[in-house]
């Protein structure tokens, strides 16, 4: 395999997987991103991971900070299928999933799919629908499979849910269940931009000629070479010392005294999933404790509970997280 000479952090190694299309992909999504979004850097760097890394987003913000604007943009740089759902308090399970049909002239039921049956799924404030639409999820989330009827319906690759919900009204709302957020890969928190970034977004609006901002951003990647790059992904090295690095950090979740509910094991494959993504997209076939320590808030935050002493007084799960990073010794 082509071998290149990569930089990072000062340092030059030579890369033992070739990386520079992942790279320059990912580079063209940013720019396609650009052309329409001020700022959000975080947030698009933790999407394009989910993205590489084959696992959801949840996407919490006030509104107006383009949650969705960006979740559909990043779906319009992938020449895949899209379908937006829009939750409510009276859609149910069949609404998104599908439903049996009898044909007359066959005499026999069809099943006919719901708009689940897609490769990117983007659901509008997922948490103002029931607990049983919300669970019809589950399957589909976890396993890339429906089962209706008996019968197993394999979702096309490649499945990804992004979605949002709104952290301050919750009149009509329902809480997402403990198994549902451990589901999503990442948790992904958008504040408020900056000054110099709200006078750009006004600058910018003010210029703008067309109302279909979606027309100006170009597909970069097809389903083809999303499957090509999340296979490489697992190709990335990780040191012994590192994956006791991400077990330390998760087992410390469980016996913190600041935390009532610990993480399960599936936040140390998420770790470690995304932590490759990450190194990758930075051109290492390596990882280091710092793309550990970049993802470990948004993968742990929403998998952890707090005692409710440590919530009376003020105290965040980012917070602890942070604590609980910082307190492992960094493997050198």
């Amino acid at each position: 395999m082509e071998q290149k000479d990569v930089q990072d952090e000062g340092l030059e190694f030579n890369s033992r997987i070739d990386l520079s299309p992942l790279q320059s992909a990912v580079q063209q999504i940013k720019s396609e991103l650009g052309k329409v979004i001020i700022g959000q850097e975080n947030m698009i760097d933790l999407l394009i991971i989910s993205i590489l890394a084959n696992g959801h987003s949840l996407i919490e913000g006030v509104p107006g900070v383009a949650k969705t604007v960006t979740a559909k943009l990043l779906a319009r740089t992938m020449s895949v299928d899209f379908s937006r759902i829009q939750f409510t308090p009276d859609l149910m399970p069949s609404d998104i999933l599908g439903t049996s049909v009898f044909n007359v002239k066959t005499s026999e039921f069809e099943f006919k799919k719901g708009p689940l049956f897609s490769n990117i799924i983007l659901i509008d404030e997922i948490n103002r629908a029931p607990a049983k639409t919300q669970a019809a999820l589950f399957e589909a989330m976890a396993e890339r499979q429906i089962t209706i009827d008996g019968m197993r319906h394999e979702m096309e690759p490649p499945f990804l849910v992004f979605a949002t919900q709104n952290p301050i009204e919750q009149e009509g709302t329902y809480r997402l269940p403990e198994a549902q957020l451990d589901r999503f890969l990442f948790k992904i928190e958008v504040n408020y931009p900056s000054l110099d970034e709200e006078v750009e977004i006004l600058e910018r609006k003010h210029e703008q000629k067309k109302d279909e901002i979606e027309e100006i951003v170009n597909p970069i990647l097809s389903a083809k070479e999303i499957a090509k790059y999340q296979s490489l992904i697992r190709e990335v090295v990780v040191e012994k010392n590192l994956i006791s690095y991400i077990a330390s950090i998760v087992n410390n979740t469980r016996t913190n005294a600041n935390l009532y509910l610990g993480a399960s094991p599936r936040a140390s494959i998420a770790i470690l999933d995304a932590s490759k993504a990450l190194a990758a997209m930075r051109g290492r076939d390596f990882i280091n404790p710092e793309d550990i320590k970049k993802v470990a808030s948004p993968i742990l935050s929403h998998r952890i509970m707090l005692t409710p002493e440590r919530e009376m007084e003020g105290l965040t799960a980012d917070q602890v997280v942070n604590q609980i990073v910082e307190s492992i010794e960094i493997p050198r």
